[in-house]
């Protein structure tokens, strides 16, 4: 797939479905803190698992506009506006948002889906007694900033009631489709050291890969998240690339 299978529309710094991207995950970041002491809005639009006494179907959607700290919302916003520009300008906005939607709400449906094989596999070595335990308590245990002794009955109760948040799927999915649309152009990493973004991109799946495989205790990052954006967005594009 390369870039003169589509006709651009006109080049823009900043087109408008990135902008508005950009402005309405400022606003959900902004509205976190501002309510922080009242009530924590991750618990309404954060992703939870459906054994969670917070989740909500609507949060598929909600949670790629929440974002768990600066650091988090900026690096992620940078990506969209680097990436997602190109895309855009090449695509138009309507495509661009179908894009956008769909690899980030993809890349939830995979991490819903390797949480709920987590939780079996987890499941599996406790009592029953135990899971009850932590389906009733551990919301509540959370809260009061504690957690069960046991490490299966804590991880477990981990998968049940942490939400999952930010754009990082979705930013992933624009990460592919940049490396499909351009993929000889470069990219600097730490602005100094130039790699093709089809090499890019098939490095950083490989990592996100393997860091999702080796599934560290003390790793908060939702690999299989990343890798279930630039999933569905290869379809997605393979799809668009067959009807055409």
């Amino acid at each position: 797939m390369s870039y003169d299978q589509y006709r651009p529309s006109g080049f823009r710094l900043l087109p408008p479905v990135v902008k508005n991207l950009l402005i309405i995950n400022g606003l959900f970041f902004l509205a976190t803190m501002a309510f922080s002491s009242q009530f924590d809005l991750t618990d309404y639009l954060g992703l939870h698992y459906y054994k969670s006494p917070d989740f909500k179907p609507h949060q598929f959607i909600t949670y790629m506009f929440m974002h768990g700290g600066f650091t988090h919302l900026f690096f992620n916003m940078f990506a969209l506006w680097m990436f997602g520009n190109a895309l855009e300008n090449v695509w138009g906005g309507k495509r661009f948002l179908v894009y956008y939607m769909v690899t980030g709400v993809g890349a939830g449906v995979l991490h819903f889906l390797v949480l709920h094989f987590e939780a079996i596999s987890l499941e599996s070595g406790l009592s029953p007694d135990i899971i009850a335990s932590v389906a009733e308590r551990g919301h509540d245990l959370l809260k009061e900033g504690k957690n069960f002794i046991d490490p299966a009955a804590g991880r477990l109760n981990l998968v049940y009631n942490i939400p999952t948040v930010g754009a990082s799927g979705a930013v992933f999915g624009i990460l592919l489709g940049f490396g499909m649309l351009f993929p000889n152009a470069l990219i600097f990493l730490f602005f100094a050291i130039p790699i093709k973004a089809k090499y890019f991109v098939m490095i950083y799946g490989a990592i996100e890969l393997y860091a999702g495989i080796a599934n560290n205790p003390g790793d908060n990052v939702a690999h299989f998240a990343h890798l279930g954006g630039m999933v569905f967005g290869y379809f997605l594009l393979r799809y668009w690339k067959s009807r055409r």
